[in-house]
């Protein structure tokens, strides 16, 4: 059978339908790109031996789904899917690994110097950033790669779904249980969250309204500078207006952040706000000890958020414990983590997000791992790459260290109360 040239060429044909049929399933269900750089790289390995053997056919070309990739705009980048040998492709120019010391030229003294080793030694040879906040003060403990986390920022992914989540359980929209029709299933906010689901997000938006996304995100920091007379921090932008319906309206940003521009420094200040109740920060990075011992915490407003963190909170544990961000746990399991991936892509770069705070015996950390660069850079990964960084900080007894200095200061205090 298989000398006949008809059969050779309806069995080509039948395998085409078929990965075409898996990319229409992929995108009917909602799944965000963190999902589909998953589904993806198992495809791509589950048939890296078979597809040697195929004949070599011409190459076919297909735009994905405005659910699944991001249309153009003038100042974003939308990723294109190339099918060839039953595989499907992202072409990337840019490299997920660094060049140079890209911490060479960090201003480091003010820094908690365990935290930044242990962010350094997470990030390894990745391209990235990773700062690490105190969201009880605002004060950065750690800021690693600081050119690229004081740059103008880049397209929030799917971290953007807390804002969106916040606002419609603000507005009485949803709660954490409550399910809302998709097509052909149904979700609630948790496992939405924890999987990171745009339909569902999408469908929100479109309820919210672009004002109400609008008021809310630019409440929660977004659009305005996140630090206080931080040198060399530059702003992210949040549109005045949805992107056009034909680029997907208001879903799209609430699902992607398409048309967003968002800094690590504005989502660390966004995320130690959920992390402590309410309380946004400007964040503030000492150059020096003297700045450390004059420190002090400066807020820029209360966010009306307190009741509604347990809801975010159940689907951000979620996203660790089974969803997304699972690949933490490949690292650390000692203490509760709660955070989000993100994964999008913007001229021949991929964006790779995860932001997240813990609940630890001095208090909560704040982290956030940003990553540029190719196919090895997606949320994910900077879930991992989070994980070893709490490897690290337990390894060397942070929080046992801390914990016993913060004791220590409670006796003192006390002592001289008596006194």
């Amino acid at each position: 059978m298989a000398s006949n040239p008809l059969l050779r060429g309806n069995l080509s044909s039948m395998r085409l339908s078929c990965v075409f049929a898996l990319s229409l399933a992929a995108t009917t269900l909602g799944l965000s790109v963190d999902s589909a750089v998953a589904l993806d790289v198992q495809r791509n390995v589950r048939h890296a031996k078979s597809s040697s053997r195929h004949v070599k056919h011409a190459t076919v070309r297909t735009t994905t789904s405005s659910r699944r990739i991001h249309s153009a705009t003038p100042k974003f980048r939308h990723a294109t899917l190339t099918h060839r040998r039953h595989r499907f492709y992202e072409r990337f120019t840019a490299s997920s690994f660094a060049k140079g010391d890209i911490f060479g030229a960090d201003i480091s003294a003010g820094e908690d110097p365990i935290v930044r080793q242990a962010a350094i030694d997470a990030l390894g040879d990745m391209n990235g950033t990773a700062v690490v906040i105190d969201p009880s003060n605002g004060r950065i403990l750690a800021m690693v790669n600081q050119n690229l986390a004081l740059s103008p920022g880049a397209e929030p992914c799917s971290t953007i779904k807390l804002s969106v989540a916040l606002a419609a359980l603000h507005e009485g929209l949803v709660r954490r249980d409550t399910p809302v029709q998709l097509a052909g299933f149904r979700m609630n906010m948790t496992d939405a969250l924890a999987k990171s689901n745009n339909l569902y997000f999408e469908e929100l938006g479109r309820e919210l309204g672009f004002e109400r996304v609008h008021h809310y995100a630019t409440q929660f920091g977004l659009g305005e500078l996140a630090g206080w007379h931080i040198q060399g921090e530059q702003l992210g932008v949040y549109p005045s207006e949805a992107i056009p319906q034909s680029e997907g309206g208001v879903g799209r940003m609430c699902s992607f952040g398409q048309g967003v521009s968002m800094t690590p420094l504005q989502l660390g200040a966004f995320v130690s706000a959920i992390a402590n109740g309410g309380t946004l920060y400007y964040l503030q990075h000492p150059t020096s000890q003297q700045e450390v011992l004059a420190f002090e915490p400066k807020i820029k407003r209360t966010l009306d958020i307190a009741r509604y963190v347990p809801d975010l909170q159940d689907g951000m544990a979620g996203a660790v414990e089974y969803g997304t961000a699972r690949r933490l746990r490949a690292n650390f399991h000692e203490l509760p983590v709660f955070g989000k991936t993100g994964t999008c892509s913007d001229k021949g770069t991929r964006f790779g997000w995860f932001v997240s705070y813990s609940d630890t015996p001095m208090g909560s950390l704040v982290t956030v791992f940003f990553l540029e660069g190719g196919r090895p850079t997606f949320g994910p990964r900077a879930a991992e790459l989070t994980g070893e960084f709490y490897r690290n900080l337990w390894d060397r007894n942070y929080f046992a260290n801390r914990d016993v200095q913060a004791q220590a200061g409670l006796q003192t205090t006390s002592a001289t109360v008596t006194r």
